[in-house]
């Protein structure tokens, strides 16, 4: 059964009088005149004030917090909901001319804030631009609208074609393949499949003056520049409008195997997970969780756990699983029910409304690095993690492995003591983000595996680029030269003033 093919609210309501405060006030309101010449580029455009506030926000946890605390996070002057890519080209060509921001929303599942128009201006809700394209199943291709929710696109992808791509994030219902694409997600089986970007073979996608263009699929390879395709895979809203994408498909799996094992340390896991790897095997699952969370995900005492998970052709996977098995042999072999209990529950989200109503402060955080660097960031970040005064808990599991490194997601939370300062939640949640943030810098590794950069990361991109973080803003301004596309993301400076928040 797929989801509501529309965006899920979050989980905890704006406060609903007018009066309530703006945590990022934006910008000027649009005046009558625009807002006719947008109604008459799109069909649908909405200006109801209570549309304009929850269309305004995303799952990010502070923002969550915002709106429990009765403020809300922030509010656009209209929303467009483009049915058509010309509507798209004509809402995009009207924005730059009359330089108005322009953020680009589908799901609005994200949990950085990349969704979220800081400067007021236009949302362009893409959810009317959905559907499967054309499938073309000699060359295993399919293109589909960006607007097209995760769930409704493998289910029929699956029923009509037999195929899939193998794509499947936690928000898999929550989330579209616009989104996908702009923030450079993952989903959980990404060791067998690869990340999105390695999905993506060409895009269709509205540039900043109203231009469309596409760029690759042609071919499986190619020497004609560099690639724009993955110029745009990750630029968050930043570079261009993605309306559609072709990806790379394959036959539904016809079998899986399931496994599971402990190992005495999360270090001696993360081992494991990278002999597996260097020996060529890449099953789908590969997790590994420290001993904090495996003892509350699966009741197992002192020790790492280890589900493994491969679909596919039975002698490929047969093969793959010989690897693993023979690279845990000296683990302790543990029923692969487990493996069964962490597919029932995994897309459950349930408990972070619960929790932030009641007061706490939650939220993950997902980076990656090298093999050499992993053991030393996991050791670093949850130090620094305990250090930040208020935490509660810290910890962290590896769930996407490839040859060369792997992500760790870091689990933190905190609640305020008696008579705190109003600000206190933010201020902790600032120095819990700061402590990992930096503790990945100094080893090297990659701020970010698939939740993107948002407002809540681009305070750290720059340091994380180094000199490349340049290049970045001359590309911007070479194709937004105006700056209205989804403004204050990435750390790049916007026209429009300076980052709200922190």
């Amino acid at each position: 059964m797929t989801g509501p093919a529309g965006p899920t609210g979050a989980p905890i309501p704006l406060p609903d009088e007018a009066s309530a405060p703006v945590r990022l006030a934006g910008g000027a309101a649009l005046d009558e005149a625009f807002v006719a010449r947008l109604g008459s580029a799109c069909s649908d455009v909405d200006t109801d004030e209570a549309t304009c506030r929850e269309t305004a926000r995303d799952w990010w946890p502070l923002a969550l917090s915002w709106a429990a605390s009765g403020t809300v996070p922030a509010q656009a002057g209209a929303v467009a909901r483009p049915s058509t890519v010309e509507e798209v080209a004509a809402v995009v060509a009207l924005c730059n001319e009359a330089r108005v921001p322009l953020t680009t929303a589908a799901g609005r599942s994200g949990v950085c804030g990349a969704s979220m128009p800081l400067y007021g201006g236009v949302v362009l809700d893409l959810c009317g631009l959905s559907g499967i394209g054309a499938v073309d199943d000699t060359s295993l291709l399919v293109e589909v609208a960006a607007g097209t929710f995760g769930d409704a696109f493998e289910e029929d992808l699956r029923a009509g074609h037999g195929l899939t791509v193998g794509h499947w994030p936690q928000s898999m219902a929550l989330s579209t393949v616009g989104g996908w694409v702009a923030c450079r997600g993952a989903g959980q089986y990404s060791t067998r499949y690869g990340k999105i970007e390695d999905m993506v073979v060409g895009l269709e996608a509205v540039l900043a003056d109203g231009r469309v263009v596409r760029t690759g699929g042609l071919a499986p390879r190619s020497a004609t520049g560099p690639d724009l395709t993955q110029l745009l895979v990750g630029s968050e809203g930043t570079l261009a409008v993605i309306t559609s994408a072709l990806l790379r498909a394959h036959p539904v799996a016809p079998a899986e195997r399931r496994a599971a094992f402990s190992f005495p340390s999360f270090g001696d896991g993360l081992d494991a997970c990278r002999r597996v790897l260097r020996r060529g095997a890449t099953p789908a699952v590969l997790r590994l969780y420290d001993p904090t969370e495996s003892a509350r995900s699966f009741e197992v005492a002192d020790r790492a756990v280890l589900i493994v998970l491969d679909e596919g052709d039975p002698a490929v996977i047969d093969a793959a699983m010989a690897v693993v098995a023979d690279e845990c042999a000296a683990a302790e072999s543990l029923d692969d029910g487990l493996v069964g209990r962490w597919l029932e529950h995994r897309n459950d989200v349930s408990a972070l409304g619960a929790l932030i109503t009641r007061g706490f402060v939650v939220d993950t955080i997902e980076v990656a690095g090298r093999w050499a660097v992993l053991p030393d960031l996991y050791a670093r970040a949850v130090s620094a993690l305990s250090a930040v005064d208020g935490t509660l808990a810290a910890s962290a599991h590896q769930s996407h492995a490839y040859t060369d490194g792997a992500c760790l997601y870091f689990t933190f939370a905190a609640r305020p003591p008696e008579a705190a300062a109003d600000d206190w939640a933010e201020t902790y949640y600032v120095a819990a983000w700061d402590a990992v943030m930096d503790a990945t810098t100094e080893v090297g590794a990659a701020i970010s595996h698939h939740h993107g950069i948002g407002i809540n990361r681009g305070r750290h991109l720059a340091g994380s680029l180094g000199p490349a973080h340049g290049m970045l803003a001359a590309v911007k301004a070479a194709l937004d030269p105006n700056g209205i596309l989804n403004p204050g993301k990435l750390g790049l400076p916007s026209p429009f003033g300076p980052v709200p928040w922190p």
